[in-house]
């Protein structure tokens, strides 16, 4: 996938070194302190990438309007202000700093639960009035509590390592990493249901989803231990906030410290002025430390990516992983190679046309997805009105009805390893097409189980026909040809399959019409690779 960024807009305040970062490898750099959705459409077209932070609200009229957009960076972890379906669709990479904010994040959330512990910011504002209330401020230990942790990624790990050593019990629950991970930093694993009712903290650390919007409501409060701790330094809305001020006033919630809400700045004011609410202004990455780092982050990765190296953060389309290695990224050319083939021959591709992409060979395993979609950008290329790229092929396929299975081989008959083959079928036909990598290049090895006498270089303007091989049929399609004002670069033909050949021919230019050749010949195709 060629990837080139010129310019980028920052479209927030961030480190001064990310700037420096981007300038200094050759990206035109715009920048803006803040930006409003009106000032970012009439902006986002002049560039080929943004830098945000949580402030700039990135929607699906944004992205339509950047006509250039290649990349969104996030300077941060939470990309819920990013529309994900309409970025890949335009194949627009969204990519974040998965470790630039971790620990400031962390150590928010163990601030949070200390005060909520002790009650420190209502003693403060108390004494800045005046007044001495040691009774008033009553607090509790948390040596010896339990901290209920959802979400144990980079940051619900460090919360609990750094909890852990005023030796509270934690536990937690995470949908994606396993229990015996979790052990290694000292967390019991228990499901969300064991969870609730064994906490006397509870913290989150999820991104927001429909699957975990609304996650303590109503009917969770209910489940937890009476006067349970809630804190939420992730992202507004994994509480319930009108959930979570009904269990403040009846007890069931005995404090909760939060960083972020539902809408920032909030306008309802109940929670924030509850006298058992710790509030901050989204706070969670705001120290010097995290700007820097994710600013650092943000930058070099993006140059990272546009020199070639493998992406780190990309939200979006993990495949480009793929797409810059050495070792993979001939097997994706050769994946969208044979997909152009393919659609030569299948011609306008309907939910009825049936493809299989197959890998074999012991060093191909853990690829056959990636050159699945790269198999996909060759079928699709040019029936999308989308520019299609390794971000957008398989939600374009989806979109499209396009059904591609993928197989892992060792060998084939014959004892073939290392190739790849593309089958494809509908109603009518099927056609199987056999390629390899050689010296660095994708090359076809057969059609239909017919073997070229020698690889075919899957480059430039190609002919493809089927015919029977004498020499009557090569002059009559080098006269049409010649005829057209075509010259013959190279000459490939397979070996006889009842009685028939197929053919291919580099040529200088298209043929116009296919038609002139069916005097001779059965079938014939073109492509330009």
């Amino acid at each position: 996938m060629a990837f080139t960024v010129r310019s980028l807009l920052i479209c927030e305040s961030v480190a001064a070194s990310c700037r420096k970062i981007l300038e200094e490898n050759g990206i035109k750099v715009g920048e803006r302190k803040s930006v409003s959705k009106d000032e970012l459409l009439a902006e986002v077209k002049d560039y080929d990438g943004l830098i945000i932070r949580s402030g700039t609200k990135v929607t699906a009229d944004v992205i339509n309007a950047g006509k250039n957009l290649k990349i969104i960076g996030r300077a941060g972890t939470g990309v819920d202000n990013v529309d994900l379906d309409a970025s890949t669709r335009n194949g627009v990479i969204v990519m974040n700093t998965p470790n630039g904010n971790t620990i400031s994040a962390a150590e928010m959330t163990c601030a949070m639960i200390m005060c909520l512990a002790r009650k420190i910011p209502q003693a403060a504002a108390s004494m800045r009035a005046g007044n001495w209330e040691r009774k008033k401020f009553m607090g509790m230990e948390v040596y010896g509590k339990t901290l209920g942790i959802v979400g144990l990624g980079r940051i619900g790990k460090e919360v609990a390592t750094r909890m852990q050593s005023f030796g509270m019990k934690t536990i937690g629950y995470d949908p994606v990493i396993p229990a015996e991970v979790a052990v290694t930093f000292g967390v019991e694993f228990v499901s969300l249901e064991q969870l609730w009712p064994q906490s006397d903290f509870i913290t989150v650390h999820t991104p927001l989803m429909p699957s975990t919007e609304g996650l303590l409501n109503d009917e969770t409060f209910a489940k937890c231990k009476k006067g349970v701790k809630v804190i939420n330094c992730a992202r507004g809305g994994i509480i319930d906030e009108e959930a979570l001020l009904r269990a403040m006033e009846s007890g069931q919630c005995g404090g909760a410290g939060l960083d972020v809400f539902v809408e920032e700045p909030p306008k309802n004011l109940c929670l924030v002025n509850h006298p058992n609410v710790v509030a901050c202004p989204h706070l969670g990455a705001s120290t010097y430390e995290a700007q820097e780092r994710c600013g650092k982050d943000i930058a070099a990765q993006i140059v990272e990516m546009v020199k070639g190296s493998s992406p780190v953060g990309v939200i979006n389309a993990q495949v480009l992983s793929c797409a810059v290695t050495p070792e993979t990224k001939p097997w994706l050319q050769l994946g969208e190679a044979l997909g152009m083939v393919a659609k030569a021959f299948a011609g306008q591709i309907n939910g009825q046309t049936e493809f299989q992409v197959t890998t074999v060979g012991m060093s191909l395993r853990n690829t056959e997805h990636c050159i699945a979609t790269a198999v996909t950008l060759g079928l699709l290329r040019e029936d999308v009105e989308h520019h299609i790229n390794l971000v957008n092929a398989p939600f374009l396929a989806k979109e499209s009805g396009l059904n591609i299975v993928t197989k892992l081989d060792d060998a084939i008959p014959g004892g073939l390893t290392n190739v790849c083959t593309l089958e494809i079928a509908n109603s009518s036909a099927s056609q199987k097409f056999l390629g390899t990598i050689q010296v660095g290049h994708p090359v076809l090895l057969e059609i239909d189980g017919a073997a070229f006498k020698q690889a075919v270089p899957l480059s430039g303007n190609l002919l493809i026909y089927k015919a029977v091989e004498y020499p009557p049929v090569l002059q009559f399609v080098a006269g049409v040809l010649a005829s057209a004002g075509i010259q013959i670069e190279s000459y490939n033909v397979t070996t006889a399959m009842e009685g028939d050949h197929w053919c291919i021919m580099r040529i200088t230019s298209l043929l116009v019409d296919l038609n002139l050749l069916k005097s001779y010949v059965k079938i014939s195709r073109q492509l330009s690779i």
